[in-house]
């Protein structure tokens, strides 16, 4: 039995929600809209101001569908209202970042500069060394964060390295030296 699926949405001011030909869904809000086909394992309840996912699913996966169709539904809802922001640090030595319009360039020690093209729908900026990601869309923008990290994910012994804000890096140490 899902805990998260039980749970009522609740619908803010300045937010629309719609339902079109059963089974899609519009999330309308200052900034932006969304949309999400629902799985067949799931059912709407709408009022003007909540919305309520029921499982009718037979299937072992429908328990699991429940609570993530109503997450989604609630990520949307938010992302409509606020926007998503995920900021990552690149530190490091002679590591650079810079956006250029609707791209951003990097120098992360590779023989080579990195170039990488920010997807249609979410913003980058950086301040302070600091690369924020911004969007509605709460999965997207953590992809595109993960992908980012991934290009120079925090080795262990220097630190250097993409990292989110406020993460901790366990550091290991380095070789010693013998003493006889």
């Amino acid at each position: 039995m899902s805990r998260i699926g039980k749970k009522i949405i609740i619908i803010p001011e300045g937010v629309a929600v719609t339902l079109n030909q059963g089974n899609k869904l519009e999330v309308k809000g200052p900034k932006g809209s969304l949309e999400l086909v629902l799985n067949r394992e799931v059912a709407l309840e709408m009022t003007e101001k909540e919305i309520s996912v029921k499982n009718v699913g037979k299937t072992k996966k429908a328990p699991a569908i429940w609570g993530l169709t109503r997450a989604l539904i609630s990520n949307m809802i938010d992302g409509v209202k606020e926007v998503y922001v995920k900021k990552l640090e690149l530190q490091g030595v002679g590591y650079r970042m810079a956006v250029a319009g609707r791209k951003i360039n990097m120098a992360l020690g590779f023989s080579h500069p990195v170039n990488v093209d920010v997807p249609e729908g979410l913003e980058a900026k950086i301040e302070e060394g600091v690369l924020a990601i911004s969007g509605i869309d709460k999965q997207a923008v953590g992809q595109f964060a993960a992908e980012i990290r991934r290009l120079k994910p925090v080795e262990p012994y220097k630190g250097k390295g993409f990292r989110y804000v406020g993460e901790h890096v366990r550091r290991k140490a380095g070789k010693k030296a013998a003493s006889k």
